[in-house]
């Protein structure tokens, strides 16, 4: 078995996972010690989320930038629903204030929230999750602003390809714990060539794999999050 899905299972096998990042001093004490409820729905027929990796952070801060290459850590989200790298990228970065990881998976039409810290000027929002079966799809909010009062905002996520891997559809590269169309686990293993190279919204599955497009393709928009400032 490969490192990639050995990873994915021991991935998939976590019901939660723990907040982190750095918390810098907050410049603006009247609105410190806010926390915001992020809550994702699962707009899809038939893929999964794996676990959400939600932060809080200053504005500015991007998980990517459409037509642009991925990072290393966003591919690795997108490629393996890892979302250690990319929570060790944010923690690393100026302006963030917490990073947690959320799971286990999500499936069609469920929902979950996580809870994160805001404080003054560290009021907006990132969030993504890998979406399976697909070879390096994800949605994601991109750092919006989360709400100043009692009102909850509602954003809509279409399907993200991260361009850092073809597009294949073979049960051989794709991970995931059990998938009809493969009998059993997704295998991982990651294919050399014929990416994108670039963050782009994804064009769905086209059943030229092992797939089945009928049950595992999705209309955009793929997830609803609301986000809410805790009482």
């Amino acid at each position: 078995m490969n490192v990639r899905r050995l990873r994915m299972i021991a991935l998939l096998a976590a019901l939660g996972a723990g907040p982190g990042g750095p918390i810098a001093a907050d410049d603006d004490s009247s609105s410190s010690g806010r926390r915001f409820f992020v809550t994702v729905t699962n707009l899809t027929r038939g893929q999964q989320f794996t676990p959400l990796l939600v932060a809080t952070h200053r504005a500015g801060v991007r998980l990517f930038t459409l037509g642009s290459p991925a990072s290393t850590a966003l591919a690795t989200l997108a490629e393996e629903g890892d979302t250690g790298p990319l929570t060790a990228l944010l923690q690393a970065t100026p302006g963030v204030l917490e990073v947690v990881t959320a799971g286990p998976l999500l499936n069609p039409g469920a929902s979950r929230t996580v809870e994160v810290r805001a404080s003054g000027r560290f009021d907006h929002v990132s969030v993504a999750a890998m979406l399976i079966p697909t070879n390096d799809a994800f949605f994601a909010l991109n750092g919006v602003e989360g709400p100043r009062g009692s009102e909850t905002l509602v954003f809509q996520s279409v399907a993200y390809d991260s361009g850092s891997e073809v597009n294949d559809e073979l049960c051989l590269t794709i991970p995931g714990p059990f998938f009809d169309e493969c009998g059993g686990p997704g295998g991982g293993t990651a294919p050399a060539g014929g990416e994108e190279g670039f963050v782009h919204i994804h064009a769905g599955i086209h059943g030229i794999g092992d797939m089945n497009e009928a049950q595992r393709d999705w209309r955009n928009p793929v997830a609803r999050v609301e986000i809410r400032r805790a009482p």
